[in-house]
């Protein structure tokens, strides 16, 4: 495949681009602190890279009849699956075993519309004592973050505690809202943002859109970030919207593009990521370069997870999952592409610990082609 084969032969010295390319209709095109941030030479040449060919095996389907299905989050004992809505506003559990889904409840004060909508979702690092559900949704002036109690003990639809808002006043958009959030190993709360359209937010510092930003749980610019009183922790980017860390709490980031490439970036507080001056590897050295970089059609990332010494990123209109394999903050080989256009868009991965990762499918987001039961979750056994 042409296409793939050119970005393979790039992948190594540039970087990535855009959730659904420069065409109207997907999400990277114009439509009508305290974790590790890089490895040093010394330390990348002391790590051991995976092997460079990976596999993928669909172990089973966990449910199907999903609509929009957006963020993730797994209830501690991994026994079950909190699943955001985009355009339906509401979070639904999945029992991992039987697949049987349970309605917790509609999020009040979404505003579905495009792409924006109910997003990430995240559970409070102090989830067994607090039992707090945070996500990351549209409403009709910004997006903005907000903590809900979940309480199982009330009947179905009804589980879910009203929104406290903790953070607000992120651009929205038709295009470009970002919305992956989770909590890092500090205990922070990391949040991809989108410049909603307007490429000069991705540059503007004060500006919260076209950023990745890092809190306290309470929604307070988190100790530590690299610019003063501010929630600000890299800039420059396009839209972001997957965020995970590897074993060694490296976090890295995966970014729409525009018209020519998409990117997977490891992160580094106070950097630059180029948008819109540089999109993909840039000569230019004020900017952090990515890791790997895809061309638009290839790719248009999503969600992204760590497993087994490799990232995995899902593809939406790529239609795939890409296997990036590391050596500490570079790609130590090609990335390797799974599941072409097997189960259309894909949009969140989440590790199932170890070898295993769960995997949704996007083509209810009116950018696919849906079929009864079509988006659904997956679960699936990488090397």
């Amino acid at each position: 495949m042409p296409a793939v084969l050119a970005a393979t032969a790039l992948l190594l010295t540039a970087g990535c681009s855009s959730d659904g390319g420069g065409s109207p209709g997907d999400e990277g095109s114009t439509p009508p602190g305290s974790t590790t941030a890089a490895s040093s030479p010394s330390e990348q040449a002391a790590e051991q890279a995976p092997p460079a060919k990976g596999s993928v095996k669909v172990l089973r389907t966990v449910t199907t009849g999903l609509n929009t299905p957006w963020g993730i989050a797994p209830l501690p004992d991994d026994s079950a699956l909190l699943v955001a809505s985009r355009d339906q506003g509401t979070i639904t559990k999945v029992d991992v075993k039987t697949g049987r889904k349970t309605e917790l409840g509609k999020v009040s004060g979404v505003s579905a519309a495009g792409e924006g909508g109910l997003l990430g979702l995240a559970l409070s690092p102090d989830y067994a004592s607090d039992h707090m559900i945070y996500a990351y949704f549209t409403s009709a002036s910004d997006n903005r973050i907000v903590r809900m109690l979940y309480d199982p003990k009330k009947p179905a639809g009804e589980q879910l505690g009203a929104p406290d808002t903790i953070f607000k006043g992120i651009p929205k958009g038709y295009i470009h809202n970002g919305g992956r959030i989770a909590f890092g190993p500090d205990k922070m709360l990391y949040a991809g943002t989108g410049e909603s359209g307007d490429r000069g937010l991705a540059q503007d510092k004060k500006s919260l859109g076209g950023k990745i930003l890092r809190m306290t749980p309470e929604g307070e610019p988190a100790p530590g970030n690299p610019f003063p009183d501010s929630p600000v922790y890299t800039y420059g980017h396009r839209n972001v919207q997957g965020l995970a860390w590897d074993s060694k709490q490296r976090l890295f980031a995966s970014e729409f593009g525009q018209d020519t490439w998409d990117e997977l970036n490891a992160i580094k507080p106070g950097d630059n990521y180029g948008w819109p001056d540089a999109e993909g590897k840039s000569s230019d050295a004020k900017y952090h370069n990515p890791i790997a970089q895809w061309h638009t059609d290839d790719a248009s990332p999503s969600g992204i997870a760590y497993a087994e010494g490799s990232i995995w990123m899902a593809g939406l209109k790529g239609q795939r999952l890409w296997r990036i394999p590391l050596k500490g903050t570079v790609a130590s080989a090609a990335p390797q592409a799974f599941l072409e256009g097997k189960y259309g868009r894909l949009r969140t991965v989440v590790s199932a610990g170890g070898d295993k990762l769960w995997v949704t499918t996007s083509n209810t987001d009116g950018r696919g082609t849906p079929k009864s039961g079509d988006d659904r979750i997956l679960e699936l056994e990488v090397t």
